[in-house]
């Protein structure tokens, strides 16, 4: 890591932490270790190391015993000066909260080394290896400790051991709870703290009013139990024109076999005033479907709760609306809070209060309400929801703080908050980013692969075999033997019965009645095994280095999920998810009218004019084409029919540039104005002659497949399912980590198009200086592409550093309206240079390929000498693009020709440039 990412999630001029430093004892390395309290009290252990200090956090402190082994996550590298730095950090910036130095001192390896420089050449040794071992001389900390990265918690989960020395203790140091520096608590830090940094100076502290925010928060989040409760907290709708909403969405049939919508898990919290907070239900998730008095209660798993859940069942079917809704059906306690084994338990209302929470509506009276940002959805469904029953509710959204949500649902005793972006679309099936769950406890759906009987118990059994799947294996992780009832443990017999096998589903079958230190005697049989198909919950406090879960306790089963389904869930960094969202989000573009030529009524079709259902043989496969005179671009009158022809006509010249390569399907089934969906997963999905495909696997351990380009019957399936523009990976199946060629993506955000024509000839003169040649081409849309060949000879990193070389060089020549800022806001309008384009799995519209933008435009290569001003988008449509490709050829074929020498061209470029 290096100090460039901890300076992008800073603003330096709101926080007072430090930017650089560099250590000036030349005998010592040092360490530190600093209390910071931000939206949750860990300590940040860190560690200098090759100018910087490696940094990991530690959500509960180090230990002095070598039995307990601390989770210690690594993040970012910070600069030297930070060994010191304690204070507030303001809220709402990165790790806003208290800090404290809690610890201080010196290390070293524990092998003896003399000399700090070969002592450091051997630490950064260790840290690559994933295994480091350490003396320490602190204040607080004395002794031998190893971190070790671990299996199961991600790529940068280590865990923090103290070795058995004589400075090993059961004592809890974290109880000496001062900091070595000024004295102060974390407590006395955040309340007697003269000055704070906030605006870009210091500031006096206020203090903070009788009756805090947190205790005010936690009054607002019991109102999400109450329906009738302040809307003082909730989104505002007041401004939102909801008969307008629905009679501008588009017209569509009531969606069938609808999956979820899922979110992706994140460490913690945070504050964004661009996303809406709600409560994290513990129970069944439910899409239901009321259509003309008819009604369906559907599962994850597509199984039915029309039975089971019979009292929401017969509530919906009175209501006099139709519409296709999502929500989460729970049993509420008699504090009003989910509890989810009620719910698993419920069979009648003498079991609890039955609740079905409503949060999302997909459809509404023949009108597709998916394609519509979040916000709008909530207002549409406040407004049409029935309230004549406490049993289905409106599930209440909240734009305050989400830090402060988070921990009033802690006090409550809830499973998390979800934050969901406000502009957010709904896509079935979808795990999005802009929908994250933070848990306030760590939770887990498992297989269960088995169970254990001890000798002489009466119970039916001691302990559940745990699993999850792993790259599509079966992988042990551990076993739960608390949260039974007698009753409940002879109810789950009853399931294991038919299930039972003699073979063990795990690949390498586990000892999962191992002695240990707690347990020094085998006290069970051996495992009786089951088929892997039933499912549960489990709560658990850690994961261990060898990725089992330690003190798991059974929550409940989970009748709603697939087993194939269960993978390890590893949460994901929360401010980088963050902000990738918003930046995506951000840099949207939008759409200008333009005045388009007339058709070219004369050109060879594909499909006749009239049939609006037509099936033709491709490639000797049968293709049905249908609704044909659909209206994709209603601005240009162009249909379905018309895009068909189009791929048809230029099958030729696109072809090449997606053939064996992974297509990431961008579907519009309503045209440019409907709601679109990317799709991946071809799985199930394509016709039995579709078999070239790309196998690849979910960051939750999935099997999934690519569709990967072929000939022109694929070509033309993929523009049946709607998908109007082709997106093929920079690299083909043959070498998927090698790109054929490295992309210049001009991406502008306030400017004309006459300045994306100067960048790119700018970048044509950095180019020419180093004779790299290169292939330009319209994105379509507002910006250009520049194409050098590499012929797969080099990585994604290394196409990718190239890239970024030549931006850096143009922008040195035009900053006056270039940028190479990630982030839009520090953008101030100029365009963005992207070199992170190049890498693996990212797509941009390929060439020849339509564009999803009004004016029916088309990627178009182009020759240099057309790159001039006064080019502009709509020279390229899909009125001309044909005729224009009968006189020029195919101007891209050297893309994929003869690769450059990266070597040699960059050791010109130092030459020609460093002057």
């Amino acid at each position: 890591m290096s100090l460039e990412k901890y300076a992008e999630k800073r603003d330096f001029t709101k926080t007072a932490e430090p930017k650089a430093g560099l250590s000036k004892d030349k005998d010592h390395l040092m360490f530190v270790i600093q209390k910071h309290d931000a939206s949750r009290l860990h300590y940040d252990f860190r560690l200098e190391m090759d100018g910087v200090l490696k940094s990991w956090a530690i959500p509960k402190g180090p230990s002095t015993d070598p039995k307990t082994k601390r989770l210690a996550m690594m993040v970012e590298d910070h600069p030297f000066d930070y060994r010191n730095f304690e204070g507030i950090i303001p809220k709402g910036e990165y790790g806003g909260g208290t800090v404290i130095v809690w610890d201080e001192g010196t290390y070293e390896p524990i092998e003896e080394i003399k000399g700090k420089k070969a002592q450091e050449k051997a630490l950064l040794q260790q840290l690559k290896s994933g295994s480091l071992k350490i003396k320490l001389h602190g204040e607080k900390l004395e002794g031998e400790y190893a971190l070790v990265k671990t299996q199961g918690m991600g790529e940068n989960g280590w865990l923090l051991i103290k070795h058995n020395d004589k400075f090993a203790s059961t004592d809890d140091i974290t109880k000496e709870d001062q900091s070595v520096l000024s004295g102060k608590t974390i407590e006395s830090m955040e309340k007697t703290s003269e000055k704070v940094w906030q605006h870009g100076h210091e500031e006096d502290v206020e203090e903070p009013e009788k009756g805090s925010k947190k205790k005010v928060q936690a009054g607002r989040i019991s109102e999400v139990m109450d329906p009738a409760g302040s809307a003082e907290a909730l989104v505002s709708s007041d401004e939102i024109d909801v008969k307008a909403l629905i009679k501008n969405a588009p017209k569509a049939t009531i969606p069938e076999n609808i999956q979820p919508m899922k979110a992706t898990l994140v460490y913690e919290p945070f504050d964004d005033p661009d996303w809406l907070y709600e409560v994290k239900w513990d129970g069944y998730r439910s899409i239901a479907t009321i259509n003309n008095g008819e009604v369906n209660l559907i599962s994850r798993n597509n199984k039915t709760f029309n039975e089971k859940f019979y009292s929401i069942y017969k509530l919906l079917q009175k209501w006099k609306i139709n519409a296709v809704l999502d929500g989460e059906i729970l049993v509420l306690n008699d504090k009003g809070v989910s509890d989810f084994g009620a719910l698993q338990n419920w069979r009648s209302e003498a079991d609890g209060e039955l609740v079905f929470y409503v949060f999302d509506i997909l459809w509404y009276e023949g009108k597709n309400l998916m394609g519509l940002p979040l916000n709008q959805r909530q207002a549409i469904l406040k407004e049409i929801l029935p309230t004549d029953n406490d049993h289905i509710r409106q599930s209440k959204v909240f734009n305050d703080s989400g830090i402060d949500f988070f921990n009033a649902a802690g006090r409550m005793g809830l499973e998390g908050i979800i934050a969901k972006k406000a502009s957010s679309t709904y896509t079935s099936d979808l795990r999005s980013r802009e929908w994250l769950k933070i848990k306030v406890h760590q939770r887990q759906e498992v297989i269960i692969a088995g169970f254990t009987k001890n000798v002489g118990t009466s119970k039916s059994f001691s302990a559940l075999v745990l699993g999850v799947y792993d790259g599509g294996i079966l992988r042990y992780v551990g076993k739960v033997g608390t949260g039974f009832s007698d009753k409940l443990q002879k109810e789950m017999m009853a399931l294991f019965k038919p299930l039972i096998t003699d073979k063990s589903p795990f690949d390498v079958e586990p000892d999962v009645d191992k002695p240990s230190r707690f347990r020094p005697k085998r006290m069970g049989a051996k495992p009786t095994w089951l088929k892997p198909e039933l499912v549960c919950e489990v709560a658990f406090a850690e994961v261990t280095s060898d990725g089992v879960f330690r003190q798991a306790s059974f929550k409940g089963m989970r009748i709603d999920k697939k087993a194939k389904d269960v993978v390890l869930e590893i949460p994901k960094d929360t401010n980088e998810t963050v902000e990738e969202v918003d930046n995506k989000s951000s840099s949207k573009e939008t759409h200008k009218d333009v005045v388009m030529p007339p058709k070219d009524k004369d050109r060879k079709t594909l499909l006749n004019p009239t049939d609006e259902t037509q099936v033709r043989k491709i490639c000797g496969h049968e293709l049905k084409f249908t609704h044909l005179s659909k209206v994709y671009w209603p601005e240009d009158n162009v249909t379905k029919r018309d895009m068909f022809n189009y791929y048809y006509q230029v099958a030729e010249y696109i072809l090449p540039y997606l053939k064996d390569r992974p297509m990431s399907l961008n579907r519009f089934p309503n045209g440019i104005h409907g709601s679109s969906f990317y799709q991946k997963d071809i799985t199930g999905k394509a016709p039995d002659w579709v078999t070239k495909t790309f196998p690849y696997t979910t960051s939750e351990g999935e099997h999934k497949e690519y569709l990967v380009g072929s000939d022109e019957s694929y070509l033309l399936w993929m523009a049946s399912l709607g998908c109007i523009e082709m997106n093929p990976w920079f690299s083909r199946i043959q070498s998927p980590d090698n790109p054929d060629y490295c992309v210049i993506d001009l991406d502008p955000d306030k400017n004309t198009f006459d300045q994306v024509v100067a960048a790119a000839l700018e970048v044509k003169k950095v180019l020419d200086a180093i004779d790299v040649p290169s292939y330009p081409k319209t994105s379509g849309s507002t910006g250009m592409h520049i194409y050098i060949p590499l012929n797969a000879k080099y990585t994604y990193d290394q196409s990718q550093m190239f890239a970024k070389i030549i931006e850096q060089l143009v922008h040195k020549q035009i900053p006056d309206y270039t940028s190479l800022e990630r982030m839009v806001s520090k953008r101030d309008g100029k365009m963005y240079l992207d070199f992170l384009q190049n890498r693996p799995g990212a797509t941009i519209a390929g060439p020849y390929s339509l564009r999803p933008k009004v004016g029916a435009t088309v990627s178009m290569p182009l020759a240099w000498d057309e790159v001039k001003p006064g080019l502009t988008m709509k020279d390229f449509t899909i009125f001309n693009s044909i005729d224009r490709l009968k006189e020029t050829g195919d101007l891209f074929k050297g893309v994929l020709g003869k690769g450059i020498d990266l070597e040699k061209t960059i050791k010109k470029a130092q030459t020609i440039f460093s002057s």
